[in-house]
């Protein structure tokens, strides 16, 4: 029995696995492109939802007291992001989101509330949330509230998020 030469088929075995080669380097990158896509998007849908409670609370609330322009009818959330020492945002927005929704809800009381009780309001507020941790993606984080404002029915609050340092 006689062994074939292989010699003739080198040349063959190499085109072969610079094919495979490809094939492999090519869907790799599809991958990595499709979920960047999938994940833009996914971050827009998380965005939108939050968007659409806050607009469903702001209904509601504005149709029980459309008829007086005293009360605080509408409660905008803004972040304030601490750095760490790199100077780098330590928050990816997903979690920053579910942080503000956590807050949100503990801020419900607070609508439908006088304008001009803000002081005691604001002051229950403050020691309600200044410093509350909350718990997202089992990682703890820090509230600090740094600004809060009161305009035309809105009560807006500008709020320090860090990662819990604990002691």
């Amino acid at each position: 029995m006689r062994v074939p030469p292989f010699q003739r088929y080198r040349r063959f075995s190499q085109i072969s696995a610079i094919f495979v080669l490809g094939m492999v380097v090519g869907s790799v990158m599809y991958n990595a492109i499709f979920h960047m896509g999938y994940n833009v998007l996914w971050l827009n849908n998380q965005a939108l939802r939050v968007q659409i409670e806050q607009y469903r609370k702001d209904i509601q609330t504005l149709k029980k007291y459309n008829n007086t322009s005293t009360v605080i009818r509408e409660i905008k959330l803004r972040t304030e992001e601490s750095t760490g020492k790199e100077g780098a945002a330590l928050l990816d927005p997903v979690t920053t989101k579910e942080i503000i929704r956590k807050m949100s809800t503990d801020l419900e009381p607070m609508r439908g509330r006088s304008m001009f009780d803000i002081d005691t309001d604001g002051k229950l507020a403050r020691l309600l949330l200044d410093g509350k941790i909350y718990i997202v993606r089992e990682k703890e984080y820090a509230v600090r509230i740094r600004t809060m404002l009161v305009m035309e029915g809105v009560l807006q609050i500008w709020v320090e998020i860090s990662p819990n340092r604990r002691s």
